[in-house]
């Protein structure tokens, strides 16, 4: 069988699973089956399957047609423009994500807090983007800690980050003059609404907080003062339909309500505030 005829029949495959985006799914994981870029699986097209790239290539779909996610089979997933390794240990990150980080780079900063750090895409992606810049990335989860260090490793910029496994400000000493978060938002009740990837490959302690999807940002709102310097920025993610709960919640806290920016959808999707 040719490349060209077995990605043809992946794609079919995929499709009949009900996997959304089959036939560039079935591309990217031949690309990962081939050892080879996913923009030279055309030129491949004509050729035939080594029989373990076949045979890795058939594992792959089958693994995929059951909805694991392709970050978790290729072990990586891109973020404003750089690769991170993920797992299902962590939250995939997401395009969406990219708005909060453009607004931390909309002024200046030296000092960073990465609230719920999963992978670590935001801290350091802001740290590779800011040189000269430090930053802490704080979780729940060990593994986590541990992914976004090797993430940071990857970027080289290990020596200007730290992790460390903690309830959002517990492990946390010091201030800085950004903190950033993208933090789980989604309500109990919305959970059965997710795709099948996230719902059952995804950590839900990442996702949801069990409750409202507000329960975060009362936790950040309520610690954010004592380590946010005057002045100093706190950058949030939310859901679409959230922007005037997080206004209330942080501005009981006595934090500026600055704005609220869309995504590409143009969706609310991330809250900035102020202290002071």
């Amino acid at each position: 069988m040719t490349a060209g005829q077995a990605l043809a029949a992946a794609a079919a495959q995929l499709r009949e699973a009900g996997v959304p985006d089959a036939a560039r799914d079935a591309r990217r994981l031949l690309a990962h089956a081939a050892q080879i870029e996913a923009s030279r699986v055309t030129l491949i097209a004509p050729e035939d399957l080594a029989p373990e790239v076949a045979e890795n290539f058939s594992a792959l779909i089958r693994l995929r047609a059951e909805r694991i996610p392709v970050s978790h089979l290729v072990g990586e997933r891109e973020f404003y423009g750089r690769p991170y390794f993920v797992s299902r240990n962590v939250l995939d990150p997401r395009p969406e994500t990219e708005m909060l980080i453009e607004a931390a780079l909309a002024e200046p900063f030296s000092s960073v807090l990465d609230l719920g750090t999963g992978s670590g895409c935001i801290l350091v992606t802001l740290l590779a983007e800011r040189e000269g810049a430090v930053g802490l990335g704080v979780d729940t989860s060990e593994a986590a800690c541990l992914e976004a260090a090797a993430n940071a490793v990857r970027h080289e910029v290990a020596r200007r980050a730290d992790f460390v496994a903690s309830d959002w400000f517990s492990g946390v000493e010091g201030q800085f003059d950004l903190i950033v978060s993208n933090p789980p938002y989604i309500a109990i009740g919305e959970m059965a609404d997710l795709s099948p990837e996230v719902r059952r490959h995804e950590p839900w302690g990442a996702l949801t907080d069990g409750a409202d999807g507000l329960s975060a940002y009362r936790a950040i709102a309520a610690g954010a003062g004592a380590h946010l310097e005057r002045h100093g920025r706190l950058i949030v993610e939310i859901g679409p339909t959230q922007a005037e709960a997080v206004r209330e919640i942080f501005t009981e806290f006595g934090f500026s309500f600055l704005q609220v920016l869309p995504d590409l959808d143009a969706r609310d999707r991330v809250v900035v505030a102020k202290r002071g």
